[in-house]
């Protein structure tokens, strides 16, 4: 992959490191809200629960892509993105389009996903 390419998904990447980064925050904030809240009626308190639990889910979410985005971001500074993690070989520049922190090529990735191959961590 050329340096131009990379340099742009670079910038994407960066971006969208930002973006979870500051959707996590307000994320944070919106549970400590509804932590705050006081409901006395059950169905209030249901809400709450599942607002808080949603919140929770979301946030987990977040986390795991920023730890992936992050992972990418240090591949390019390491020289290596754009490698398969587990086999090496080149990872296809549509699929790194597609999804710029893909740490495996189609083949290994879908080793992982039928459970024939375990993940790098």
């Amino acid at each position: 992959m050329d340096k131009k390419k990379i340099d742009a998904i670079k910038q994407q990447l960066e971006k969208r490191r930002d973006d979870l980064r500051a959707t996590m925050v307000k994320t944070a904030a919106d549970g400590r809200e509804a932590n705050e809240d006081t409901a006395q009626d059950i169905a209030d308190r249901a809400t709450n629960s599942y607002t808080k639990e949603f919140l929770f889910t979301q946030s987990a979410n977040d986390r795991n892509l920023l730890q992936m985005v992050e992972g990418a971001l240090i591949r390019i500074g390491e020289g290596t993105y754009g490698e398969c993690v587990s086999c090496g070989s080149e990872i296809n520049s549509k699929r790194l389009e597609a999804v710029p922190w893909a740490r495996y090529c189609i083949g290994c990735q879908e080793k992982i996903e039928k459970g024939e191959l375990e993940a790098a961590r």
